[in-house]
């Protein structure tokens, strides 16, 4: 995803002389074709996130469309507080880039884990927050995003992602992305947990002869509540998939609106617990120490249903 996200902002830089990107000390292999095809639009700030964010506010103040790339705690978590002041509450046209969703960063421990970023991030008034599920979303919501008005957090994966989504359809941020049609229930799944949503709608289908609605929520504010209206209308199970904390991320949005509506649909959760991993190693071991695999998944839609 991040590459196709740099990929995508080279071109568009090529025809807006106003993208600009900072970066506090990070990207490197990543980075380098945009900085050395746009010396004076590039901005490697040195580990100082909170002079990043003042420094990207001031340039979008004057005109600028500025991008700022690093690993997800920082550059929401350590500078929140000048993001919440000079950026959300001044609306500026700051994109806060965060790459390693979840638990990507396995091995460097829980301080470089995501899982409560989502939640930090939708409380904040006129914050935009993208959690794309494949390169193709990450391309179009960076189009978007040139022309875009208030900021954005861009929630990445690391790389390698396939492209899951239909490529025919039309993509909108804060429009859901229909990636399965199915009959006999719905699956709402956000972000760099796509590859477990693929492997749990492939076994139910053929093992189980189950036909699942397979759904990415890539924009997570504004959420798509016109879509999640006419899911609850067809009376079907529902169920959502995310690798962040249980509590604030796609879960609890989808939670939020069956409270305050009329239906009483079956519904569950997946997601991390709320708790820290003081597990150390790659991405999937971590997953599999918290239960949230394709198999521990699938029992429990099986138990639910």
């Amino acid at each position: 995803m991040r590459n196709m996200f740099v990929k995508t902002l080279i071109e568009e830089a090529r025809e807006n002389d106003n993208i600009f990107v900072i970066t506090p000390d990070l990207g490197f292999s990543v980075l380098e074709e945009f900085e050395n095809e746009f010396p004076d639009r590039f901005l490697n700030v040195g580990i100082a996130e909170a002079n990043a964010i003042d420094i990207a506010a001031g340039l979008a103040l004057s005109g600028k469309i500025v991008y700022v790339y690093s690993i997800i705690p920082f550059v929401t978590m350590r500078p929140f507080e000048q993001i919440r002041v000079n950026v959300a509450y001044m609306n500026t046209n700051v994109r806060l880039v965060g790459v390693g969703a979840g638990v990507t960063y396995g091995p460097a421990g829980a301080t470089h884990h995501a899982i409560e970023d989502i939640a930090i991030m939708r409380a904040l008034p006129n914050m935009t927050v993208f959690s794309p599920s494949d390169p193709w979303e990450v391309e179009n919501a960076t189009k978007e995003s040139i022309s875009h008005q208030g900021p954005i957090y861009f929630r990445l994966a690391k790389k390698g992602e396939p492209i899951i989504s239909d490529t025919k359809h039309h993509f909108k941020l804060g429009k859901m992305n229909v990636i399965f049609k199915g009959r006999d229930m719905n699956i709402l799944f956000s972000g760099n947990i796509s590859d477990v949503a693929l492997k749990i709608v492939d076994i139910l289908s053929s093992m189980h002869n189950i036909s699942v609605n397979l759904i990415s929520v890539h924009t997570l504010k504004p959420f798509d509540k016109d879509t999640l209206a006419l899911i609850l209308l067809d009376g079907k199970p529902i169920f959502t998939l995310e690798e962040h904390s249980i509590i604030g991320g796609l879960g609890s949005i989808v939670a939020e609106y069956i409270a305050e509506s009329k239906k009483n649909p079956t519904f569950k959760r997946f997601a991390l617990p709320d708790k820290y991993s003081h597990f150390v190693g790659s991405q999937q071991y971590i997953r599999e120490k918290f239960c949230l695999t394709t198999e521990n998944i699938i029992t429990q839609i099986l138990e639910v249903i």
